[in-house]
């Protein structure tokens, strides 16, 4: 009996196998950034955020600016620097925390497929190696393209955030709303990984209409149920996305920068989206 139990066992592990490399198989490549040239990201593939642009994070993004975002060594390079550049929205006596400083006190960049790509459902899927310390907030997201409805009912979805002061743990979330007026919710799960882990690693989510699943490299660590989502009838979640790799400092969640730590690093391998 053992004996066939295990051949058993086997047997539905192979079977198991099988159907997930079918299912993979399905899948083909649509859209991707290989990173092996030298310069800034593609203008074809990318475009900048600019400016201080959300949850009051210390980082002024640059645009076009390759002491913050260029490509070398088979690699994108998101750098975050302590540094002073002038601010081009500043304005003089503005309340407005992104134009009342004349001066940066730290810089990055964030980059982003907004008007250029954007996919409904497939698996999306970067390598990457992240940032270490206090402060640092790198981040691989996807926001809605319906600009109509605004933040959060266009939706966005988490594939990978980590912050400095928790550095055993990858979070992946989903944010949307949570009725008609707008108000926001979220849902989520976080991975522990090993702190003093230096290598790079895969982020990727798999995305149907009726889930989608984000990993660690192969492991699948959560699953959010679409439907949890829809008011009404209206969905976020199956309509296009598109995509943003950035690295913020400190603001609502990064918490205390250590400015001895900086500069750091975000280094990305490749970014590659499937579908069938």
């Amino acid at each position: 009996m053992k004996f066939i139990s295990k051949k058993f066992t086997l047997f539905i592990f192979l079977l198991i196998a099988q159907i997930a490399s079918c299912q993979n198989a399905k899948l083909k490549l649509v859209w991707s950034d290989e990173f092996n040239y030298r310069g800034l990201p593609k203008s074809e593939k990318w475009n900048y955020e600019h400016g201080f642009v959300r949850n009051k994070e210390a980082q002024y993004y640059t645009k076009t600016r390759k002491e913050n975002a260029f490509v070398h060594h088979g690699y994108l390079e998101i750098k975050a620097i302590k540094e002073q550049i002038p601010n081009e929205f500043y304005q003089k006596e503005s309340s407005n925390w992104k134009k009342s400083d004349s001066l940066t006190n730290f810089t990055s960049a964030s980059i982003t497929t907004r008007d250029i790509a954007s996919w409904q459902y497939g698996r999306v899927e970067v390598r990457a190696k992240l940032p270490k310390g206090l402060g640092v907030w790198p981040a691989i997201w996807m926001l809605g393209t319906d600009k109509k409805v605004g933040w959060p009912k266009c939706g966005e979805i988490d594939i990978m955030e980590y912050v400095g002061f928790m550095p055993d743990k990858i979070h992946a979330t989903t944010h949307y709303a949570k009725n008609e007026k707008g108000e926001h919710t979220q849902s989520g799960g976080t991975i522990t990984i090993p702190t003093k882990d230096d290598n790079f690693h895969i982020y990727a989510v798999e995305w149907t209409k009726e889930t989608i699943s984000f990993y660690y490299d192969d492991q699948n660590y959560y699953q959010f149920e679409i439907k949890e989502a829809e008011i009404n009838g209206k969905q976020p979640f199956n309509k296009p996305f598109y995509l943003i790799l950035n690295l913020a400092l400190g603001g609502s969640w990064g918490g205390k920068i250590d400015e001895n730590n900086l500069p750091q690093s975000f280094l990305i391998d490749y970014v590659r989206v499937y579908q069938n």
